[in-house]
C-alpha cells in the first residue's frame, strides 16, 4: 500500500446530552423490540406443546 492510500483516524466525539438522551431512546426501543418478538415466540412454543400434550392424551 503507498501513503497516500492511507486515511487519518477520525476521532470519535462524545454525544451531547440531547444526543445521548435520543440514541439511549433508540437503544431502549430495539431492545424492547426484539424482548417482545422472543416473549411471543416463548408462548407459541408453550401453546404448541400444550397442544400436543393434549393431543397425545386425548387419543
Amino acid at each position: 500500500m503507498r501513503f497516500f492510500e492511507f486515511k487519518p483516524i477520525k476521532h470519535i466525539k462524545p454525544l451531547t446530552p440531547p444526543q445521548a438522551r435520543i440514541h439511549n431512546i433508540k437503544a431502549n426501543i430495539d431492545h424492547s423490540k426484539r424482548a417482545l418478538k422472543a416473549e411471543k415466540d416463548l408462548q407459541q412454543r408453550q401453546a404448541e406443546v400444550e397442544r400436543q400434550r393434549k393431543q397425545r392424551l386425548g387419543r
